[in-house]
């Protein structure tokens, strides 16, 4: 039996359908609009170690990216690896976190307060479904909750602490290389591997929306290890010592070179080719124009270690130019253009809240960012005045940076700079400028009076008595 359907019912079902159809065409082009997001981060590498800052040391491919993206010519981190991290995961200064002087070594019980949100619970609410960390993490591993898999992240291949050896992947004696929650025998060097799976990541990922990668190489940072292939190009003899005395334990043994720059130069390029590996597969993959990539180093140079931070002062654990600004590109084609040097005083604890806004989410994070997001300059191609606190009482604002090296340093002890003018901290100005450098120290004071819930431990806590899981197996 056929019912007739009076034409203001049609009607209305007619809009429904419309509306309901609008509706999912508005979600596909907005899971479409939303790029893939690539971070790649550099461990210990120098402001002189790329091509595009005058290096001698070959990196095409993060000079393509140069050329091609945005130079973030003003970027900074915190001088040591787990604070900026911290700082690029939660948009937050690493003090919330109890961590800004120390990192979280092998044998300490603690991690990041796992009430902070991270990139991948943040960029899940936005529809990213595959959200993978490759490489380092070092932001806790006593304990599950603190592991990648427990903060977001969908996939991880590497490693829990710093310092691994290049070949063997032990820590402390023990196997500190995993797939997920197991440990991974895979053999290899960690560059190679890391670059291996973030480029198999890039083809599982492809077709099923927007994807989050986080490639943290552990490379340039010691034990200075390379591959014989790679130390040849800068000149290595294998008939002539290498440097160093041989290690306890003999991790870091293998894959010296006759000297530390030549070894930590054979370490970049090999960094440098993953990096050219991985921007090859989003070509091929179709997805490169819709794919944010920002390349980053997550502090200075280490000093006699090979690396260099020249022509600024200073290295790492330092709030020198040296050991806070680093080597940064970030290239978004189908978001802003590339090709030209950005001088925004920009940094770490800007990823997070600049993500949230190309991602589209409206609601505020659990906690407020310390960070701002600086997709506006990007667009705009645009420089705005910025206060951004580097730790220990240092402090830029207005182009001026006030380096304190103790919280409690007196008007005296401090050192002024013109930043803008002066990048390289040749002229002290405090006895010109009294008043500036009273501003600089009074607006300080709110960071320094951040008291987190817990704190890192002293690096050496523990150390003595401490013996590695086997396998680096978190089971609790």
């Amino acid at each position: 039996m056929h019912i007739k359907i009076p034409s203001f019912e049609r009607t209305r079902h007619n809009i429904g359908m419309l509306f309901i159809c609008s509706f999912l065409l508005l979600q596909v082009r907005a899971q479409q609009s939303r790029p893939n997001i690539v971070i790649i981060v550099a461990d210990d590498m120098g402001w002189g170690d790329v091509g595009f800052h005058g290096s001698e040391i070959r990196t095409p491919h993060i000079d393509q990216l140069a050329r091609e993206g945005v130079i973030l010519n003003r970027y900074y981190v915190s001088p040591i690896c787990s604070p900026t991290r911290t700082g690029i995961m939660t948009g937050r200064l690493p003090e919330r976190y109890g961590l800004r002087e120390n990192v979280i070594a092998p044998w300490l019980d603690f991690g990041v307060d796992t009430a902070a949100e991270f990139l991948p619970q943040m960029l899940a609410q936005a529809g990213y479904k595959n959200r993978a960390a490759i490489g380092k993490w070092h932001l806790g591993h006593s304990k599950r909750k603190y592991l990648p898999l427990s903060r977001g992240f969908t996939h991880f291949y590497g490693h829990y602490n710093g310092a691994i050896d290049y070949f063997t992947h032990k820590r402390e004696g023990e196997l500190d290389w995993h797939n997920d929650w197991e440990a991974s025998k895979d053999t290899g060097y960690t560059t190679d591997l890391i670059t291996g799976e973030a480029v198999r990541c890039i083809g599982n990922y492809k077709n099923h929306g927007p994807f989050f990668l986080y490639i943290a190489y552990n490379a340039p940072h010691g034990p200075l290890q390379a591959k014989e292939a790679d130390l040849l190009q800068y000149g290595f003899d294998p008939s002539k010592p290498v440097f160093g005395k041989e290690p306890a334990g003999n991790e870091g043994a293998m894959g010296r070179g006759n000297t530390r720059r030549q070894t930590y130069a054979a370490m970049v390029t090999a960094m440098d080719a993953g990096i050219g590996r991985i921007m090859e597969a989003l070509r091929k993959a179709g997805i490169e124009k819709n794919t944010l990539v920002l390349f980053q180093s997550d502090n200075g140079a280490a000093q006699k270690e090979g690396g260099r931070n020249q022509p600024l002062r200073g290295f790492k654990f330092q709030e020198w130019e040296g050991g806070v600004r680093v080597p940064a590109v970030i290239r978004w084609p189908a978001g802003f253009k590339g090709g030209w040097t950005s001088e925004q005083v920009a940094g770490y604890i800007d990823i997070a809240p600049t993500l949230r806004e190309i991602a589209g989410i409206r609601t505020p994070p659990p906690q407020p960012y310390d960070g701002v997001s600086i997709l506006k300059n990007l667009k705009a191609q645009r420089n705005d005045p910025r206060e951004f606190y580097l730790g220990n009482g240092t402090l830029i604002k207005n182009g001026w940076k006030l380096v304190a090296p103790k919280p409690a340093v007196s008007q005296t002890a401090a050192q002024l700079f013109a930043i803008d003018k002066d990048p390289y901290e040749k002229e002290n100005l405090v006895a010109r400028y009294p008043g500036q450098v009273k501003t600089l120290m009074d607006a300080s004071k709110k960071y320094q009076a951040i008291i987190p819930a817990e704190k890192v431990p002293p690096y050496e806590q523990g150390r003595a008595t401490f013996k590695a899981p086997p396998n680096w197996d978190i089971s609790r």
